[in-house]
C-alpha cells in the first residue's frame, strides 16, 4: 500500500471504477500524484489519470459532428488456432471484400473468437460492445465458408441472436 493520502471525494469516484480494473487504476493515479512530487490524492488527480489512461477509449466517436460507424468482427475458434486474422484486418484497412461500403468515417472495435460451438461467447462480447457504440457485427469469412474449413453448424443461431439485439449482421469479411 502506499503512503499517499486520499480525499473522501477522490475514494468516491474510484469506487465508480469496475472492480476487475480498481487496484489498476489506483496504482495508475497514485503514480500520476507521486511523478507530480506530491502525497495526497484529490478527484481532479483521478480525473486527469482516468484522461490520460482511458478517455480515448470512451469518445463518442463523432469526428467533425459525424459518427462513426462502429462494426466488430466475430471469428471460428477452431480456425483461430491457424488463422492470426491477418486477411480480415488487410481487408478492412484497405476497404474490400465485404468492407469495401465502409468510408473512413468506420472503425473496428472489436474482432473475438465465438466461443468455440456454439457460439456461447458472442452474445455477451456484442452486450460489452454495445455499451462502445456498435453498429454493426460481421460473421469472418471463415465461419461462412464451407469445405477448406469446418462448417459452421450454428452460423444462423449467430447471426439472429446478434440482430435480436438491433444490430446488423454482415455475413463475411475478405471473401
Amino acid at each position: 500500500m502506499s503512503n499517499l493520502q486520499w480525499r473522501e471525494e477522490a475514494l468516491d469516484e474510484m469506487k465508480k471504477v469496475p472492480g476487475f480494473v480498481r487496484v489498476m487504476a489506483r496504482r495508475a493515479v497514485e503514480s500520476y500524484v507521486k511523478s507530480n512530487g506530491r502525497d495526497e490524492v484529490t478527484l481532479e488527480d483521478v480525473r486527469a489519470a482516468r484522461d490520460k489512461h482511458i478517455k480515448f477509449a470512451e469518445d463518442d466517436g463523432a469526428a467533425n459532428g459525424k459518427k462513426k460507424t462502429r462494426i466488430a468482427v466475430v471469428r471460428c475458434e477452431t480456425v483461430s488456432e491457424v488463422c492470426p486474422g491477418v486477411a480480415c484486418f488487410k481487408a478492412f484497412n484497405n476497404r474490400h471484400g465485404h468492407f469495401m461500403d465502409y468510408g473512413e468515417d468506420c472503425e473496428m472495435i472489436g474482432y473475438f473468437t465465438c466461443g468455440g460451438c456454439s457460439g456461447r461467447r458472442v452474445s455477451r462480447l456484442v452486450d460489452k460492445l454495445l455499451d462502445h457504440g456498435l453498429d454493426i457485427v460481421h460473421l469472418s469469412s471463415c465461419m461462412m465458408l464451407e469445405g477448406e474449413y469446418p462448417k459452421c453448424p450454428f452460423r444462423q443461431q449467430i447471426k439472429s441472436n446478434i440482430e435480436t439485439k438491433g444490430i446488423k449482421v454482415v455475413e463475411g469479411t475478405h471473401h
